[in-house]
């Protein structure tokens, strides 16, 4: 199971340290988190499927680990602006999934 305890007070302390809570609103960070993964898109726009797959074994390779740690930080940083525990979200999705989605019959 995930925690993100750990980074949930580093981008508290973070945020704090610039007095960014200001604009840390759920619109805003919403928004940011959107262009995040746009910007994770546009990496993989018009490859191949080949090509898309041989990605972190090229020059994009750390590019795609620097906008997928953007993406986790808006996304954790969203959930604590609404006061969403992430980890038990995602601990009932699971839980949901598997329900919806039967290993056997998969």
């Amino acid at each position: 199971m995930i925690d993100t305890a750990g980074l949930e007070a580093e981008l508290h302390k973070f945020a704090d340290a610039r007095d960014w809570h200001q604009y840390h609103t759920p619109k805003n960070l919403a928004m940011a988190l959107s262009v995040e993964v746009a910007e994770l898109v546009e990496i993989f726009q018009w490859h191949t499927p080949a090509q898309a797959n041989a990605v972190m074994r090229s020059d994009e390779a750390r590019h795609v680990e620097q906008e997928l740690a953007d993406i986790a930080m808006y996304l954790v940083r969203l959930s604590m602006v609404l006061g969403v525990d992430l980890n038990r979200a995602v601990a009932e999705k699971l839980v949901m999934n598997a329900q919806k989605y039967p290993a056997p019959q998969a």
